[in-house]
């Protein structure tokens, strides 16, 4: 209205129909005080939060200037980017990502420079659950699949929370499946906004999933429930399966994981049994000692008991015929990025930097020295380990940028600030699963100086003399989007709500068609053509092909003298309905909802430490101690802790200001294949603060 917006609401009939929290409080976000409008130069110290305002000209000329530098004096290689979930579209890859690499990442717009350090979100989130887990075991991306929930009888929702998805569309999907009468099962370490929506709750400690879907297939394959002719026609391994599944009798694994050895067994039951059972995962499973595994044997579970890709279980997506352009850059020759040597399946597959690494190559030198750092929509300091060492890699390098929306805790170190648009202020694209597309219309102007990602990085590649790969303008990246397909940005034009293109038809069994290889021939995508549950991609690499489970390193059973000490099991990680990772927490309509950070704590526990609801408290590991409020809660097991994350930037609500729960994560305990740090699965101690 009048050039500004006023409200947000869902088009009808849309296939995604639905608009999340933070949608609804658009407008706050996008007219908020503290939005970055102009791009700014550091004047003092860094982490001093002096700055003076700068033209887009000059800033782009003194990055492009320290980027040469640094390549003549140490290499490209020393030059890397971070690229993150906060200020970009989900259709940069077709413009900056690797050639082939199956992943929402930003890792190739360095290449042309010479560097093969381009990194991001994907060192610490989802490509464990949606790439190494799937693709090794199942031959296909988990993106390429979906949940059959119009077709299910029985949906099992497994470290996933849909209420907090961007958007939520699942959760009407899934409601309206119940009403039909299917059955709804949520497993996770929480009572979560969907396990309270679910038939049944089964609460488990946190990193032991993996032992908990062994322990269902030792029940599947000793009862003789498992699906013979599948198993024998389409699946690697099965043998050493079985054999190693012995050692996970429900008895055993009730001590490991908290379930009761009948709800193992029940549950077991329940999916062999079924019709056709849903799947819906996410990231919940990634963050513990071994989360590719532990995903990897949830999915065997469903590949043994017939699940895959039948009506109402977990389905492949048709292959479209429509092939949408990308610009496919490659990396450098000569130099490996960093991270190659300790996970070289994570910078294989993803053609990119392990950010994981970093410090060592920007305090140490090893295995050569980063110096210049670009730091795009991501806030490092309140979304990874060990801030203090993250704030010390930013003081040892020479040259820092940071482009964002909001100032963050990152930026207060930067030698460059840039802001970022709202997706409101630029033109853009949407592209959805099943064959729909529509332009996102720029509705207002940009706010101040902003820009967003695609002109920020078409300029700067202009200036570091490789412009001409790219689109030069929004107007020109739109038909390059488009060119050669079916969908012509004319018709995208004329339909504001959007259109529907080929996408495949749908079919089911499509291992037995040959509509899942690239060859054509029958079978899944992998090396043998099968379901892979011993995975010669990961015995490749020289991890165990099978998917083995690995006790939390940081546990009442791995480390009992530790747990003396710290008698908590400390989960983080959770997505809050009120923000999106950590923005927002500056946003009054939003910070309504949740105006301080929360420590979850059974009530059993908190009276056992003399903590009542609202409490000020420490959460305390061997790393730090963070000062939170107390929520006794039921929604929590016994013996665990939920820590709400996001907080610590500058600019944040003071009570989230100085509550960044990564004080007391682990930057040391990871993923062995991923690198991915475990967030959950650690230990802690809760104190009052008065």
């Amino acid at each position: 209205m009048d050039g500004k917006i006023e409200g947000i609401s869902p088009l009808k009939d849309h296939p995604i129909g639905v608009v999340c929290v933070r949608g609804l409080h658009a407008k706050e976000i996008v007219y908020s005080k503290d939005r970055l409008q102009y791009p700014l130069l550091r004047t003092g110290e860094k982490g001093e939060g002096k700055f003076e305002r700068i033209t887009w000209e000059q800033a782009l000329d003194r990055i492009a200037q320290a980027f040469q530098r640094v390549k003549k004096d140490f290499g490209a290689e020393a030059v890397m980017s971070y690229f993150g979930r906060g200020s970009f579209d989900n259709n940069l890859p077709e413009l900056f990502g690797a050639r082939g690499v199956p992943c929402q990442g930003v890792s190739g717009f360095l290449f042309p420079f010479g560097s093969p350090n381009g990194t991001g979100c994907s060192s610490v989130c989802y490509v464990s659950y949606g790439i190494f887990a799937s693709v090794s075991t199942l031959g296909s991306q988990m993106e390429l699949t979906y949940a059959d929930f119009d077709h299910t009888d029985l949906i099992v929702l497994w470290g996933s929370n849909p209420p907090t998805d961007s958007p939520p569309n699942r959760v009407k999907k899934i409601l309206n499946a119940r009403k039909r009468g299917a059955r709804v099962i949520a497993i996770d370490h929480m009572r979560s906004d969907i396990a309270k929506m679910a038939d049944q709750w089964i609460g488990v400690r946190s990193g032991t999933d993996g032992a908990l879907a062994l322990s269902m297939m030792n029940v599947i394959i000793n009862e003789g429930l498992y699906d013979e002719e599948f198993v024998r026609n389409w699946t690697k391994g099965f043998e050493d399966l079985s054999q190693y599944v012995q050692q996970f009798p429900p008895g055993k694994v009730e001590t490991i994981t908290r379930v009761p050895k009948e709800t193992i067994t029940a549950l077991a039951r329940e999916i062999a049994g079924a019709r056709g059972a849903s799947l819906a995962m996410y990231t919940g499973l990634e963050y513990t000692s071994s989360g590719v595994q532990n995903i990897r044997s949830v999915l065997s579970l469903w590949a043994i008991t017939g699940n895959l890709d039948v009506p109402g279980g977990l389905v492949f997506r048709p292959r479209s015929p429509v092939r949408f352009p990308r610009v496919s850059l490659e990396p450098p020759k000569g130099v490996k990025p960093i991270g190659a040597d300790k996970h070289p399946l994570f910078c294989d597959v993803l053609k990119a930097a392990q950010f994981m690494e970093a410090p060592r190559a920007i305090l140490k030198g090893d295995p050569y020295p980063v110096k210049a750092l670009l730091v795009a929509g991501a806030s490092i300091l309140t979304s990874l380990p060990n801030p203090d060492l993250w704030k010390e890699c930013f003081r040892k390098l020479d040259f820092m940028v940071a482009f964002d929306r909001f100032m963050t805790g990152d930026a207060m170190y930067a030698d460059i600030i840039l802001p970022a648009t709202t997706n409101f202020e630029n033109l853009g694209y949407q592209k959805y699963p099943g064959g729909y597309c529509q332009l996102r219309p720029k509705v207002i102007e940009p706010i101040g100086d902003a820009k967003s990602s695609f002109q920020f990085l078409a300029e700067l590649a202009g200036k570091l003399g490789y412009g001409h790969l790219f689109p030069a303008t929004e107007e020109e990246r739109i038909q390059f989007a488009f060119k050669g397909t079916p969908v012509s940005v004319e018709d995208l034009k004329a339909h504001p709500e959007g259109v529907r293109y080929d996408a495949g038809r749908m079919e089911y069994r499509k291992y037995e068609k040959g509509l899942l290889r690239s060859d054509g021939k029958p079978g899944f995508n992998t090396p043998s053509g099968k379901v892979e549950l011993v995975s010669s991609m990961l015995q490749k690499y020289g991890y165990d092909g099978l998917s083995v489970y690995v006790e939390p390193t940081e546990g009442p059973i791995a480390s009992p003298g530790l747990y003396k000490e710290y008698p908590l099991v400390l989960n983080t990680g959770a997505r809050l309905q009120s923000a999106f990772r950590s923005q927002h927490l500056n946003i009054p309509g939003l910070l309504k909802l949740q105006p301080k950070p929360h420590v979850l704590i059974h009530p059993l526990d908190a009276k056992a430490r003399g903590v009542t609801d609202g409490d000020k408290v420490w959460v305390e590991s061997p790393r730090g101690k963070v000062g939170v409020w107390a929520k006794v809660t039921d929604d929590v097991l016994p013996g665990q802790v939920e820590l709400n994350v996001g907080g610590g930037s500058p600019i944040h609500a003071e009570e989230w200001r100085e509550a960044n729960a990564n004080v007391v994560t682990d930057f040391e305990n990871r993923d062995p294949i991923s690198g991915f740090p475990v967030y959950k699965a650690l230990l802690c101690e809760v104190r009052s603060r008065d």
